[in-house]
């Protein structure tokens, strides 16, 4: 009932005349940073009346565009007080109507809110893939596509009351920050579990839930003192959104005219030698033939984009975004974009997706930027993500013998390069995702080449992220198709044959991989000096990669030994990371350690030593 009444008051506040059938952003907020409130009124001819305010409401612009079924008003709402207020609609020769429009009341302390850091560790999910908790929403008559579990790229049923139901089972894995992939409405008529094509950006999918469920899951996170993140899609929209159908202006969208695919050529964007036209099918080409492509450059969509991003913070609590193909934008309109956004929340974080394979052309995009800024560009994202240590993890845990350039010096040159980085502890960093091959299948499910890359990425600078079922040795073939590397949680839909979400429901194998990932998780989530600490490494030798975390106070020292026979360390060798102690803890077989001459390490294993 009481979604009934949600949903009937969310349509009522759309319609309550016979002219308007849209108001976007649908409320707003008293005090906010951004001081001017772009609302768009949509509805048939909408732009033939004339709009005026009631005090104290101060009309800045009226925009209309060549649709008349668009009105663009912005008002100064930085005086304005919390409360209704009333817009009239004047047509000569016809009845006017008025239309309300609602400031709300911020939640204390809304703009002080902390965003994800290198305190937390991420857990990343396909929401349709990860546990159906609410059978009755798997399909919706609004939406073209039904739920088909059986069919790899069809909708399986996951939503937003599984991921709620599994809350627990985050906490006790070590969990602080969730990472859903795009929950907003997609109406694609196939594969429209992937949440990219979006058809309506005020809107969670109904076979997710409503917008009040994916508020709830907000709060049920910050009871257990986790963080919640939206990943936002600010280069395209779906072909089935609402606007895409009736676009408010030509250039809404890149148009060519028409479509014409990206040639994802992302060094197009600073690249001194660059064609104009390899620059423009970069960033204005559209990624698929169903997404096209948005147009920052009109100041309408970059304000509305803004707003959108800024709504879903403020009524959904969140503490953070991940952007999706972050350096396909107008490298100018997604700054603009960034900054506006950082600005109304200055301890907020935003990760973007900046899939390059060169640390200095991925540190270009990191805010504040050197590289950035010999291009005069500073695109103010506080955070990247670290693809050239995911390139390395996924194949130097197959070179067991080391050479100039195979094994563990391909972690070690990683690292080499952070000086390119202006905030390396801001960094995303990951074995795998929802795009890439699975980890577990590039290494045959083996156990001990899983923690030794879960120990480099839980231990190393930055903030490590996971990709849901990992932990439980999941595999998956994106040579199959990306619904292989996307595969349901088992134990997430009734009558699954295993329960991984629980220990009694785990597979002898499963258990083995998360009781590991668990220790190490925890591990880390209670001791700082893996958080912020700084990082000292040595030259990888005998393919034994050795490097410290410390601080004032703590010092951790982990060994891993990529190759296939046991190692015996000098310890000498490491003294200036030892420092004065001679013995620590193992945290992944808990036994005392002696760190006085030698040190025994047996092949494919890793160590984590907390020195005492």
């Amino acid at each position: 009932m009481k979604r009934l009444l949600y949903l009937l008051a969310f349509i009522m506040s759309f319609s309550s005349n016979g002219q308007i059938e849209k108001i976007e952003p649908p409320f707003w907020w008293s005090d906010m940073n951004l001081p001017e409130l772009q609302i768009m009124f949509y509805g048939k001819d909408i732009a033939e009346f004339n709009v005026s305010a009631d005090e104290p409401v101060i009309i800045n612009n009226v925009r209309r565009t060549e649709n008349p079924n668009y009105l663009f008003v912005t008002i100064n709402s930085a005086d304005l007080k919390a409360g209704d207020y009333t817009f009239s609609f004047n047509k000569k020769g016809e009845s006017s109507f008025e239309q309300e429009y609602e400031l709300k009341n911020r939640e204390m302390g809304s703009a002080e809110r902390n965003g994800f850091d290198a305190s937390d560790a991420m857990y990343l999910i396909m929401p349709d893939r990860f546990a159906n908790g609410d059978l009755n929403n798997d399909s919706h008559p609004e939406m073209q596509e039904k739920a088909n579990r059986g069919e790899q790229g069809g909708r399986h049923g996951g939503d937003l009351q599984g991921v709620i139901d599994q809350l627990d089972y985050l906490e006790d894995l070590g969990i602080t920050a969730l990472w859903s992939t795009p929950l907003l409405a997609d109406d694609d008529a196939g594969y429209s579990y992937h949440t990219y094509a979006q058809s309506d950006v005020y809107k969670i999918d109904p076979r997710y839930g409503t917008n009040e469920d994916y508020r709830r899951l907000a709060d049920e996170m910050h009871n257990r003192d986790m963080k919640l993140i939206m990943d936002y899609v600010t280069n395209h929209w779906g072909a089935e959104h609402w606007m895409i159908k009736d676009l408010p202006t030509y250039d809404w969208i890149h148009q060519f005219p028409g479509y014409e695919n990206s040639n994802y050529r992302m060094t197009t964007q600073y690249d001194p030698h660059r064609s104009g036209r390899d620059f423009k099918y970069c960033v204005d080409g559209w990624f698929t033939s169903t997404m096209p492509d948005l147009n920052q450059g009109n100041p309408l969509v970059q304000n509305y984009l803004i707003q959108n991003a800024i709504w879903w913070i403020e009524y959904a609590g969140l503490d953070g975004f991940r952007v999706d193909t972050y350096s396909y934008n107008d490298k100018e309109g997604i700054a603009k974009w960034t900054k506006a956004i950082m600005d109304e929340y200055p301890d907020f974080n935003i990760v973007g997706e900046v899939w390059m394979h060169d640390q200095a052309q991925i540190s270009y995009w990191q805010k504040d930027s050197e590289i950035g800024a010999i291009q005069s560009y500073n695109s103010h994202l506080p955070s990247v993500m670290d693809f050239t240590l995911h390139d390395a993890i996924s194949s130097m845990f197959n070179e067991n013998e080391s050479s100039w350039d195979r094994g563990m010096i391909k972690a070690y040159d990683n690292f080499v390069n952070d000086f390119l980085y202006p905030d390396i502890n801001n960094l995303l960093v990951f074995a795998e995702n929802h795009d890439t091959n699975r980890f577990n299948e590039i290494y045959d499910g083996d156990l001990a080449k899983y923690k030794m890359a879960m120990s480099l990425i839980l231990t190393t600078r930055g903030i490590p992220q996971l990709y849901y079922g990992s932990e439980i040795g999941m595999r998956g073939d994106k040579g199959k198709g990306d619904g292989d590397i996307r595969r349901d949680f088992p134990g997430g839909w009734e009558n699954d044959k295993n329960n991984a979400f629980t220990s009694e429901g785990r597979t002898e194998t499963q258990d083995a991989f998360h009781s590991f990932t668990k220790k190490v998780l925890n591990f880390r989530k209670n001791n700082e000096v893996l958080h912020f600490g700084k990082m000292l490494q040595f030259l990888p030798d005998n393919n034994v990669y050795v490097y410290f975390r410390y601080n004032e106070n703590d010092r951790v020292m982990v060994v891993i030994n990529n190759s296939l026979e046991s190692r015996e360390l000098d310890l000498s060798r490491y003294a200036e990371g030892l420092k004065a102690h001679v013995s620590g803890t193992d945290v992944i077989s808990e036994k005392t350690i002696e760190l006085k001459d030698k040190l025994s390490v047996e092949g494919q294993t890793s160590m984590i030593i907390k020195l005492i």
